[in-house]
Parts: C-alpha cells; structure tokens; sequence
C-alpha cells in the first residue's frame, strides 16, 4: 500500500508511521530525512536543495517533488510506503499525483490545545536525545546519562501556536483534498498510542 499521513505537529505521526511501517515491512519516507541524505549523497537535486538552504532559502516546491519522486523510484518502495511529511500543500498532492498512487491518506486529528500541552511539556537531553513529558518527569536530569534537560524552542507555547497556524493555513486544506478523493480516514490522535496504532490497521484493513 502506499499511504500518506497528516496530522499537526506533536499528533504522533512519525511514531505511527514507523510501527505502520514495520507491522507492513515497508519504508517510511520521511521529506526530510531523504532531502537530507540527498544532499549527502551530493545527488543532482540534493546539489540544488543544498544551494537553497546554503542561501538561507526554502527550498522550492519542484526541487522537493523531485527529490522524492527519486526516492519513490527505489526498489525498496515497489511494495508500498508511508509518506511523512509530504505532500504539505495542495500543489504538491496535485504534482504526486502525477507519478504516484495513493491508496489511503491517515489523518491524525488531534485538537490544539492538546497539542501546546503536549509539546510545550515536552523535555530533552541534548546529550543523548532522550524525550519526557513535565507530567511524568521525576527529576529534571535524564534517566539515561543524567545530563539536565531543557525544552527546545520549537517546544515553547509560542513557538508551538505559530507552527500550527501555519499548519492549519498550508497543510490542512490537504484534508479536504483528500476527502474528496474518498481517500482520506481521520483517526482521533489524542488516544493512547495503542488504541491509535489498532485503529490505523484496522483502517487500513491489515488483520492482526
């Protein structure tokens, strides 16, 4: 299958995706992991995205649907994907579109205020990366290496309201998009990560 997952920042896709992933044995293809190692690997659209960035620039919509038009081309993606991360607009389903089917297109829906309290409580140790949440912390020194944690700016309330504003006003509309193609299912992101894994399966009608 090849499947596509939305949902604000916080929602849980990239852990949803990942099991999703392994419980199919497909990849994850995740914009910028692959725009990452495409820039790495110095191929001719990594050499255009690094320019880009290396100019303080975003990059472009047609460097990034090139770039992942090449990955969808791998061998490892003949069986089926998860997109995380793209398509973030309207125009980039539209330009998929072109080169990919879609079978189904997972929507995280998680409300925003459990969203700024998820993220704004949301701890990390930058020595080895370790995650917490202020509502389960027993100290504010990690478990794993003891360093102290601190939240990252992305994390803080402000930081957080501005990134789903822009959410909301570039990404959403992929809702209605999708809906319209009778390829959209919304799973409530706000239950436990058990109970959201089974109902993405069973949505996607993969037996357990």
């Amino acid at each position: 299958m090849n499947i596509i997952f939305l949902g604000p920042p916080g929602a849980g896709k990239g852990t949803q995706a990942q099991r999703i992933c392994e419980a199919l044995g497909i990849p994850q293809i995740s914009t910028g992991d692959i725009l990452r190692r495409a820039i790495k690997e110095e191929t001719p659209t990594g050499l255009k995205a690094k320019a880009y960035i290396d100019a303080g620039k975003l990059v472009p919509d047609e460097v990034v649907i090139d770039i992942v038009r090449d990955r969808l081309d791998q061998e490892d993606c003949k069986a089926g994907y998860i997109l995380d991360g793209f398509p973030r607009t309207v125009p980039q389903a539209e330009a998929l579109a072109d080169f990919a089917r879609i079978d189904a297109v997972v929507d995280l829906d998680v409300a925003d205020e459990n969203l700024v309290q998820r993220l704004s409580g949301r701890r990390v140790c930058l020595n080895c990366g370790a995650t917490y949440h202020v509502s389960t912390m027993k100290s504010d020194c990690c478990n794993h290496c003891g360093q102290a944690l601190v939240q990252r700016d992305d994390d803080k309330p402000e930081t957080v309201l501005s990134r789903l504003k822009v959410y909301h006003e570039q990404t959403a509309p992929l809702v209605s998009y999708y809906q319209d193609k009778n390829l959209l299912h919304v799973i409530d992101g706000a239950q436990q990560k058990e109970v959201i894994f089974d109902a993405i399966l069973n949505t996607l009608g993969v037996k357990q």
